[in-house]
């Protein structure tokens, strides 16, 4: 990948960044429905631009890929004070990690090609990796403040168990499987929680 793939993006005008943000929208959609290699014509079709506007923007599929992965990563660990804001703190732990869940399985083609193009130890992985642990570190503090789950969670052997959980997303029915196991797994995390600090 180019370095101009890589480095920070450069202030765009208005109806040129709506475009860029409806081409990774429409982009994770695809890639969501029919995996990274979805035709690129019909993701411009989908964002409302042409293919040329298409690659204005991202000169490879790969570096729309890397956009369409960033952008999930930060709208999942964004969602953390909207989560913690609208519920209990373990309720908002047990949607999030729901929502992990999700964006695992969403992400799964994209973060294989990337490797393969980036390497496991990129940058690209190193900046996803910190920004989710912040969010699960984020909520669990917040639930055992609560006094809600256990005081001994250690967020990332809770992630740990979420990616023995995320493993079941290549199966027919994952979704409620996963959520059956989230909720085991908070049962777990709230035996045994302190009163509020």
């Amino acid at each position: 990948m180019s370095d101009t793939a890589t480095s920070a993006p450069r202030a765009l005008r208005a109806d040129a960044q709506r475009n860029r943000d409806q081409l990774v929208e429409a982009a994770g959609e695809l890639f969501g429905d029919r995996g990274i290699e979805a035709p690129l014509d019909e993701i411009a079709r989908r964002a409302g631009v042409g293919i040329g506007t298409l690659y204005r923007h991202f000169p490879t599929r790969d570096a729309l890929v890397e956009a369409v992965y960033r952008r999930e990563v930060r709208m999942l660990c964004a969602g953390v004070d909207d989560q913690l804001a609208g519920r209990r703190p373990d309720e908002a732990l047990a949607s999030w990690m729901r929502d992990f869940a999700g964006y695992v399985a969403r992400k799964r083609g994209m973060a294989m090609a990337l490797k393969a193009l980036l390497g496991a130890d990129s940058e690209l992985f190193a900046e996803s990796h910190r920004q989710i642990r912040h969010a699960i570190g984020t909520l669990v503090s917040a639930a055992v403040a609560a006094g809600a789950i256990r005081d001994d969670v250690d967020p990332d052997d809770l992630l740990r168990a979420m990616s023995g959980i995320c493993m079941a997303a290549d199966t027919p029915g994952w979704n409620d499987r996963t959520a059956r196991l989230v909720d085991l797994l908070m049962d777990g995390l709230r035996y045994r929680a302190s009163a509020p600090r």
